[in-house]
């Protein structure tokens, strides 16, 4: 016997500014664009450790733990149950990564697009750099193809 379910399709979660995201890839997404933030780890409502720091990677593997050190960030999205997207009172954006008992807020102290400009920023000043590099050694071999012909 064949049952047949209708062609209904559930749209897919729309959450703005506030809400709780269940999904690993959309929770990897909304943390990937993090740069410094300061962090607040509680367990059980008490706090543990707070401080600054920036994101340098947002994985997904159940094998790796999330490491938070050196004021630096690696966030295992498999690390936390969900994500509750929140607003302060203030209206400043943060995140809850929540498992069991424990809580890592995150408060971003940048936004995306200053994120953005700063790395192309960085980009722009390295390969002017490299070039200015590489110019002076080619000036470096012409000299000294030069003073071999003497």
């Amino acid at each position: 016997m064949t049952h047949h379910l209708p062609d209904t399709k559930i749209p897919a979660p729309c959450i703005i500014n506030t809400g709780v995201i269940v999904n690993k890839l959309d929770i990897r997404r909304l943390l990937t664009d993090l740069g410094r933030v300061h962090y607040i780890y509680t367990q059980d409502g008490k706090l543990q450790s707070e401080g600054d720091g920036d994101v340098m990677e947002v994985f997904a593997n159940p094998q790796r733990s999330t490491l938070v050190a050196n004021h630096a960030l690696y966030l295992n999205v498999y690390s936390f149950d969900y994500l509750e997207l929140k607003h302060s009172p203030q209206q400043q954006s943060f995140f809850d990564l929540v498992q069991e008992g424990t809580c890592l807020r995150l408060i971003p102290l940048s936004t995306p697009l200053q994120e953005r400009r700063d790395r192309n920023l960085n980009v722009s000043t390295i390969e002017a750099m490299m070039e200015q590099v590489l110019s002076a050694r080619w000036d470096a071999e012409i000299d000294d193809d030069s003073s071999d012909s003497f």
